[in-house]
């Protein structure tokens, strides 16, 4: 639902009416993950998608009727379903969907217009709501925000509720909170003792954090081309320079902020986590070798380094001598990128992005033609991941 969370956000502001389907589940090779929505307001106007245009119709046909009675649905959608096989979900995958009425009148209305307003305000939070459990509990909804302690009480340390008992609240706050610090969409099951109600629970807990960093060291043609690439994927971009004269707004329209500044020193003061990429373009020992040493020490997601092959052993060499070790090393992504046979500063952009987008979801990098690796991997690598470099 946080996927489309500027544009609800908008109709909640003008008083509309809507129901918002919601992927809570998914297995086999399903095209949207969990946190996908889709949703119609009483007009018939939809947004969103939560198949890809596998199911968008019958999807589209529970939120009508969502709106219609005010009660929330959980159906699923498989290959094997004879009816969902007719409306076209012919991937393979399962998924299943949460509808959930957002009227005037449904409790559940405020929790979400906050949950929305949140998020589409930049600000870190996660939203939990059930999708399995007592059938009266089902679409209830909590909101915690990053910037409420977990010892609190229940007055500041969540918004809404789920309906059942005071602990249950307690706990999917708690829950809730793990999966906001990291940055992870999901399910999550809450045993019998834990819910409070007599039965287990399993709460669809999104999470909506600013977007990634993606920091592009030297300002040369080659890097304005990455910067659009890196914008498009969904990163806050960064270009940092030493020279003034390349690191212009004019330059590098679509970056988010222009830095000059000696690399490894702006390196040293800016916050990163464990989803920022840096991007090494400078192709200059005098900024490469100490900008370099510090960033195969940071808990990032990926460090790449542009150069051709002699650059790079020439490179390693002088790394080596300042005291980076081999483990280090072994994350450095260099030359930077996907083998693609790239050669414009689109291309190599593109091949750069591809090894940025292989290594945070798992892929090989090889083409799917022939191969037998899976199209949608489960899940994401771990946030200090591999690191990297493009020739």
């Amino acid at each position: 639902m946080l996927d489309i969370a500027e544009e609800l956000n908008r109709w909640v502001e003008q008083g509309r009416d809507f129901a918002v389907a919601t992927v809570v589940a998914v297995g086999g090779s399903a095209p949207r993950q969990p946190g996908a929505a889709m949703a119609v307001d009483s007009d018939g106007t939809a947004i969103g998608s939560v198949s890809g245009g596998c199911v968008e119709g019958a999807v589209y046909d529970l939120c009508q009727q969502a709106l219609e009675d005010g009660e929330s649905v959980v159906e699923q959608f498989g290959y094997s379903d004879e009816d969902a096989f007719a409306v076209g979900l012919t991937c393979g995958g399962i998924i299943d969907i949460l509808v959930t009425p957002v009227r005037a009148d449904s409790s559940v209305r405020p929790v979400l217009a906050s949950a929305l307003a949140v998020s589409s305000s930049g600000e870190a939070a996660a939203v939990a709501r059930i999708t399995s459990g007592p059938a009266e509990l089902v679409g209830r909804a909590l909101l915690v925000r990053s910037d409420t302690d977990a010892d609190t009480d229940t007055d500041t340390g969540y918004e809404g509720g789920l309906g059942g008992h005071p602990e249950l609240d307690r706990t999917a706050a708690g829950e809730a909170r793990a999966m906001l610090d990291a940055g992870r969409t999901g399910t999550v099951e809450i045993g019998e003792d834990g819910s409070r109600c007599g039965q287990p629970i399993t709460l669809l807990v999104e999470s909506s954090v600013p977007p990634p960093r993606m920091i592009v060291f030297g300002a040369i043609d080659f890097a304005s081309a990455l910067v659009s690439m890196g914008k498009f994927l969904g990163y806050r971009v960064t270009v940092c320079d030493a020279r003034p004269v390349f690191a212009t707004k004019t330059r590098f329209p679509d970056a988010d902020e222009i830095v000059v500044e000696w690399p490894h020193t702006y390196l040293e003061r800016t916050e990163v986590d464990g989803r920022t990429v840096l991007c090494v373009l400078t192709h200059d020992a005098k900024f490469d070798v100490p900008l370099l040493e510090r960033a195969l020490r940071l808990p990032v997601a990926y460090v790449g380094a542009m150069g051709s092959r002699r650059t790079h052993e020439d490179r390693n060499k002088r790394l080596r001598e300042v005291g980076v070790s081999e483990l280090e090393l072994t994350r450095l992504r260099s030359p930077i990128g996907l083998d693609l046979g790239a050669r414009t500063p689109e291309e190599t952009a593109l091949s750069i992005a591809s090894e940025i987008v292989a290594n945070r979801r798992g892929g090989s990098g090889v083409s799917l033609t022939g191969a037998h690796t899976p199209i949608h991997h489960e899940g994401n690598r771990t946030a200090t991941g591999r690191i990297g470099s493009v020739a």
